[in-house]
């Protein structure tokens, strides 16, 4: 085999038709190797190279391609440590399909470490049907808290309370908050987080490595109001105090600051984890959303978000 020249123009070539043969023809790289005459690690440089130099440009013709473009805006725009954009449904604004899965896989991840982590969890829909589509594992050496009183206003179990659905598919540890919602005053609120256990429940969630959340809207349909934990004279009085989201009972406005007074003043739910110390992540998405959503982000109340594409463009518009 004649030697090869190594000037820095014939690399260059040997770069461009070696990620020509990998990237178009769908060589191996063993087989771009054997037809140039060199080693599969030269062979592995050359292909490298090809990229390095701007010899070769990716374009991934695919729709999960956008979705990665969109998430990496989004990561740079709000400074999010974690973003993950799933594709719509063009049939529907309404269906959590893909955002679930993808919640779930980061939620599985998680749950796979083998040193002890502490996960809080709040409450909502979209957060649901995720939890809905974990795998059955086994964390023993977890433990799950979650940020959300579990006890509706007709003193049953709240629906969307998902922390007794955690424990019961991966085997951890729980500590619910037994505690309403929304309390029925200030004082009451004050006299329940003045418990033992209560106080015990809060600095677990407050210690929390990672959040799971969602975000609800203070619109007509706000979740809470149609679940029954505000009433209809409260919501218009939040909405009239410039609410535009929720977060586990705690509303705030376009700018991501909390409603002073009004149901703030009873909200049994913990206070967010810190977002310098641990990963808080939302899942949300939807045109009804949007608001909050963008004004969480803005406040940055969260350092990660789930969502899909359609409300990812609508972030970045």
């Amino acid at each position: 085999m004649a030697p090869r020249q190594d000037s820095s123009s014939h690399r260059l070539d040997d770069a461009a038709r070696a990620g020509w043969l990998y990237y178009v023809a769908g060589n191996t790289q063993e087989e771009i190797a054997t037809k140039l005459g060199i080693s599969r690690q030269s062979a592995q440089r050359l292909v490298s190279l090809s990229v390095s130099e701007g010899l070769i440009k990716v374009r991934l013709d695919h729709p999960i391609g956008r979705c990665m473009d969109l998430a990496a805006r989004l990561k740079s725009r709000f400074a999010l440590d974690l973003v993950e954009v799933v594709p719509s449904d063009p049939a529907s604004e309404s269906t959590t399909i893909g955002v679930a899965e993808a919640a779930a896989a980061e939620i599985e991840r998680w749950l796979r470490h083998p040193e002890p982590i502490i996960m809080a969890v709040g409450t909502g829909r979209t957060l649901k049907a995720a939890i809905e589509q974990l795998q059955p594992m086994e964390c023993p050496h977890h433990k799950v808290v979650s940020l959300t009183g579990n006890i509706a206003p007709d003193g049953s179990a709240a629906f969307y309370n998902v922390i007794f659905n955690v424990a019961d598919t991966v085997k951890a540890r729980s500590f619910p908050m037994p505690l309403p919602v929304i309390a029925s005053s200030a004082r009451e609120r004050e006299l329940l987080h003045a418990q033992p256990m209560i106080r015990e429940t809060l600095a677990l969630a407050a210690k929390a490595n990672v959040t799971f959340l969602g975000i609800g809207d203070i619109g007509p349909d706000a979740p809470l109001f149609l679940d029954g934990f505000i009433t209809e004279t409260e919501l218009k009085a939040l909405q009239k105090a410039g609410a535009v989201g929720e977060i586990c009972g705690w509303c705030f406005d376009a700018d991501g600051k909390l409603i002073e007074g009004l149901t703030n003043d009873r909200v049994a739910s913990a206070p967010m984890p810190s977002r310098e110390n641990s990963l808080v992540v939302a899942i949300a998405m939807g045109r009804r959303k949007l608001p909050g959503i963008r004004a969480t982000l803005n406040r940055r109340l969260v350092n990660g978000l789930i969502t899909d594409e359609r409300t990812a463009e609508g972030l970045l518009t």
